[in-house]
């Protein structure tokens, strides 16, 4: 799904940024209610870009968003975009199944919008970062490439660091290849980093065994 260079209405606008449970300095507290039935529409629009998206269900019913970011030029709090959670619910148009929890994450810069995530029931929706037909990318190859960048440290020496071949050094940070326990403790050994920080930006730390108390 494509979404850059979508312009966003005003009353879209005016939509996701009506939130009545938020304290934000410079706005009247409470706010003047706005119209959120505009929000269904544009959401069931973006849902229906997708090419494998069944348009018998529609978003129905939405609640005001919760900001997640909210983009401003203030000294000490800049934020280049604003981002909000919009919480509702999506079910078959035809009236025949039961509704499921729905929630979107929308970004965007002034008018335009530039990032938007589904979550229905317990499946998240969102841009993809490798091209159509291709594995995604394993999150924690972008934190490596940054720490590792960061410290200055290449992929040669890395390699040699970790005893590691320099492909497979490669692989980890594009994500193409997992990253498995004895992994990361060389991994943060190299990058002078605690192995249990590491396991979990690397989300190893649900599968990890927990020493048992004496």
């Amino acid at each position: 799904m494509t979404i850059a260079g979508r312009t966003l209405t005003t009353d879209v606008i005016a939509a996701l940024t009506y939130w009545p449970d938020v304290l934000w300095g410079g706005r009247e507290y409470p706010p003047e209610p706005v119209d959120l039935t505009v929000l269904p529409p544009f959401l069931n629009g973006l849902l229906a870009d997708l090419p494998w998206w069944n348009r018998d269900w529609k978003v129905g019913h939405v609640e005001p968003g919760v900001p997640l970011e909210i983009g401003s030029d203030h000294r000490g709090h800049p934020a280049r975009f604003t981002e909000v959670s919009v919480p509702g619910t999506v079910s078959p148009s035809d009236g025949d199944g039961e509704s499921l929890p729905f929630v979107a994450k929308v970004g965007f810069v002034g008018d335009q919008l530039i990032r938007f995530q589904a979550k229905i029931d317990d499946v998240v929706i969102g841009p993809a970062a490798a091209p159509a037909g291709r594995l995604e990318p394993h999150p924690f190859g972008r934190v490596l490439t940054g720490l590792m960048d960061l410290r200055g440290i290449p992929v040669k020496r890395m390699a040699w660091e970790t005893e590691r071949s320099r492909s497979t050094i490669r692989m980890l940070r594009d994500g193409r290849h997992n990253p498995d326990l004895p992994l990361v403790r060389e991994i943060a050994e190299a990058l002078g980093l605690s192995e249990a920080d590491v396991r979990v930006i690397a989300g190893l730390d649900a599968v990890a065994p927990r020493e048992e108390a004496p």
